[in-house]
């Protein structure tokens, strides 16, 4: 009975092969290496760009701190804060009639010098026509020698005194100036377009030079200030260059993003305006300053987000995130042989920043076919190809 069944099995095995054979005999194709649960590529060089990302703060090209140049009562506010105003709108007034009675006062001590110039000037006329009349007389020997220089000192005399009313009255006349701009102090205007920050005082309160009322942060264009790391840079701004080739260098970085803390990118793309020329010790960067456009008053000073400055790399060996084994401290990527099974390799990789891809630096060749999806589940030596179904053959 035993002996029966081992041959029936014989019997098939035979079978099995003698159909294979003639299907072979008949011109069915052979499988091909296809790929199975495993995805693999085969690795090339190409072009990435690496976002590198900073944080930053904005501030107004043109914040101004507005403080008033006169002392005085604070007798109106004419905004509110966060309120948008454009230059030369009135801001705070302050009380005006002390300022207007110096005003007339000035100018009533301009015309008393004004006056008094007059009398001099008739008065040195005066003198002047005595001395020439005394000159004449005394070269027709007919008055004396004293009355002559008498005459003369007189002369001299009118015009020292024509000379001091001349500088009175422009003494005065600055008096005046002066007292007229101490009463436009008395209006203080937005010196710049701009967002009203926190208004620090209240009507009535006593001011003066030295109180603080404001800040104007002039947002038509705003500033976001961070710091690069010097690594970053060295590639485009070599160390020793002139101001004039710093320039052309910052000219030719790229374009910047801006993205606020809920994520949002901002909407225009910003340009790096300067570099610090000295790094910092402590942390190996540089400060930047990056300048956008803000023409639907969207950004304020003091908000804060990221920095996004992208670099261009060329010819590198990218390969997906996915396809590197993360063990201990090495990074692995699974290369297929020529036998269609998987070898583990060590490798050096570097975040391009994008969440997706790395780039290879060493332990990868071009043309070598890799593991992508599924390298967490290769084992040393595993077979990560199979062949693929059977076609006949028309």
């Amino acid at each position: 009975m035993k002996y029966m069944k081992a041959k029936s099995v014989l019997s098939c095995i035979v079978a099995i092969a003698a159909v294979a054979g003639g299907l072979n005999s008949c011109g069915i194709e052979q499988p091909e290496e296809v790929q199975s649960s495993f995805e693999t590529m085969t690795v090339k060089k190409s072009d990435i760009e690496i976002p590198y990302k900073y944080s930053a703060r904005m501030k107004g090209q043109n914040d101004v701190m507005i403080t008033p140049q006169v002392s005085g009562q604070l007798t109106k506010i004419c905004v509110t804060e966060g309120q948008q105003v454009k230059r030369g709108q009135t801001l705070f007034v302050i009380d005006s009639r002390t300022a207007q009675h110096e005003l007339e006062s000035a100018r009533a001590n301009l015309q008393a010098a004004q006056a008094n110039l007059t009398a001099a000037i008739a008065q040195s006329n005066s003198a002047k026509l005595e001395y020439e009349s005394n000159q004449n007389l005394y070269n027709k020997k007919i008055v004396s020698t004293y009355m002559l220089e008498n005459s003369k000192n007189n002369y001299n005399q009118a015009q020292a005194t024509v000379s001091q009313a001349k500088a009175a009255v422009s003494q005065a006349t600055a008096a005046v100036n002066q007292a007229r701009v101490n009463l436009g102090f008395c209006t203080i205007t937005a010196p710049v377009t701009g967002v009203i920050g926190r208004i620090a005082v209240r009507t009535g309160d006593q001011v003066s030079p030295a109180s603080s009322l404001t800040i104007l942060s002039g947002n038509t264009m705003m500033e976001a200030e961070f710091s690069v790391t010097e690594a970053i840079l060295e590639a485009q701004i070599h160390e020793g260059v002139t101001a004039d080739e710093k320039d052309k260098l910052i000219a030719n970085l790229p374009d910047v993003t801006f993205v606020m803390k809920n994520g949002t990118e901002y909407p225009h793309k910003g340009r790096v305006s300067s570099l610090t020329g000295v790094v910092d010790a402590a942390t190996g960067s540089l400060a930047c300053k990056a300048t956008f456009p803000n023409p639907e008053g969207h950004l304020y000073s003091g908000i804060q987000g990221t920095i996004v400055l992208s670099f261009a790399e060329q010819n590198v060996m990218v390969i997906p995130q996915y396809a590197v084994v993360r063990m201990q401290d090495k990074s692995l990527v699974y290369k297929v042989k020529s036998d269609s099974t998987a070898t583990a390799v060590d490798v050096t990789v570097a975040d391009t920043g994008n969440g997706k891809d790395f780039i290879v630096t060493s332990g990868l060749k071009v043309g070598d076919k890799i593991v992508t999806t599924g390298a967490s589940n290769v084992t040393e030596g595993q077979k990560v190809l199979f062949p693929a179904v059977e076609k006949s053959k028309k």
